[in-house]
């Protein structure tokens, strides 16, 4: 099979992703990392009222001509509280958030004032204000923030703090998302053994630890996803036929590690072309060439999507972000999938490019460049852990120290 370019692939991949429709409704502080499946909008403005942007005194800009003028404080308006017409020649003690009373025009803050005299009761004092204001100083507006009738939140909004305080502003106490995409994982290999079940001084020889089940649930668990971790299976055909079969069952994707590359132990591949069918394998970048997509004949349904990542963890990782995490997006109704590159300096030089796209381990120092891992081996998983983000080279394309690259921050890929 010819290797596809990234390009070609992902968007096989993503004709491939049918979004999920089924839709719940969760309590707006359960809803977070969810995907928002109905549109949200205002029924109110946000402020509702023009209220003071400062603690300070509320004033006619006309009674305050020059620095030093002395007015009489008539009112006192904490928020929550509404006021009542500011009398001319007079000033309101008003506080953050509290609603503009009429005749008011601008907000002095009180570190531009001082009090002259006090009474108990906080008004028939004199308050001097030693600043000049403008008409509309420290005053937010009626709807300044949200008008009423606008839409806040679109569907397929990832919903993340801001968002959810977006909609608590609006007084959105429940909000509709898609259900939780479900996610079948395991791992292919008799040379993995499980954290936990044996010290490193008893490992047989030839063993590793399987990295690669808690780096890709992790990776699940980051986006949402419903995971069914089916552990590790035996380099054996029929035994991962039976998994996938086994996986196909209740799930939206069945995601493997190991086993699709070409060599004799390798099984996943013609399991999944005996069970389902397989789309495309082995595309053209660096780490990650053997990557396999398709299907798998469930009894639930008609079929259920498949990838096989490699069994090299930072090719894992790498195809993983590069690949699987925007058909998981796609598929549970994500509408904005697509990360953003940063243009910054190299601050080395990578003179033997490969012929694959290369998605290079680097991160940013504090010049503003960027450092490269010294070693960019499949194997070497603390790559990933030393570097924020990867360098996306294209094919055959040295890098000159001083020169700009396309960067992928981690921050645009990890969550």
């Amino acid at each position: 099979m010819t290797l596809l370019s990234y390009d070609l692939a992902l968007e096989q991949l993503l004709a491939g992703a049918c979004p999920v429709t089924q839709v719940e409704t969760l309590p707006s502080t359960e809803a977070l990392g969810r995907v928002l499946a109905v549109a949200q909008i205002s029924g109110l403005a946000v402020p509702p009222l023009d209220n003071s942007a400062m603690d300070g005194y509320a004033v006619r800009c006309a009674d305050v001509p020059a620095a030093g003028t002395k007015l009489r404080i008539a009112q006192r308006i904490p928020a929550g509280s509404i006021g009542h017409t500011l009398a001319p020649g007079s000033a309101a003690r008003i506080f953050t958030g509290a609603p503009i009373p009429a005749g008011v025009d601008a907000i002095v803050m009180q570190e531009r004032c001082t009090i002259e005299s006090h009474e108990k009761n906080g008004t028939d004092s004199l308050v001097v204000i030693n600043h000049v204001p403008k008409p509309g100083d420290w005053i937010r507006h009626r709807g300044e923030d949200i008008q009423e009738g606008a839409e806040i939140l679109s569907t397929g909004t990832r919903l993340s703090a801001p968002q959810l305080g977006l909609a608590a502003s609006i007084g959105v106490a429940r909000l509709p998302v898609f259900r939780r995409l479900r996610v079948a994982l395991f791992s292919t290999g008799n040379e993995l053994m499980m954290p936990g079940e044996i010290e490193p001084a008893d490992l047989p020889p030839g063993t590793i630890y399987n990295s690669n089940r808690f780096l890709l649930r992790g990776l699940l668990q980051q986006l949402g996803c419903q995971v069914t971790d089916l552990g590790i299976v035996p380099d054996d055909l029929a035994a991962t036929r039976s998994a996938l079969r086994a996986a196909a069952e209740a799930h939206d994707l069945i995601l493997t590690s190991g086993g699709v590359s070409v060599g004799e132990e390798d099984h996943v591949k013609p399991a999944v072309q005996a069970e389902g069918d397989l789309a495309l394998w082995k595309i053209a970048i660096k780490p990650g060439k053997p990557l396999a997509f398709g299907h798998v004949r469930s009894q639930a349904q008609a079929q259920t999507a498949f990838i096989g990542l490699p069994g090299n963890p930072v090719s894992c990782f790498v195809t993983f972000l590069m690949l699987v995490r925007p058909f998981i997006l796609k598929s549970q109704g994500v509408r904005a999938i697509t990360p953003s590159a940063l243009r910054l300096r190299a601050d080395f030089d990578f003179p033997q490019p490969d012929a694959r796209r290369e998605y290079l381990r680097a991160r940013r120092n504090p010049n503003g460049g960027l450092d490269l891992f010294p070693n960019q081996s499949s194997g070497v998983l603390t790559s990933a852990v030393w570097a924020d983000g990867l360098i996306d080279n294209a094919p055959g394309v040295a890098i000159r120290r001083g020169q700009e690259v396309n960067f992928l921050p981690f921050s645009e890929l990890l969550y």
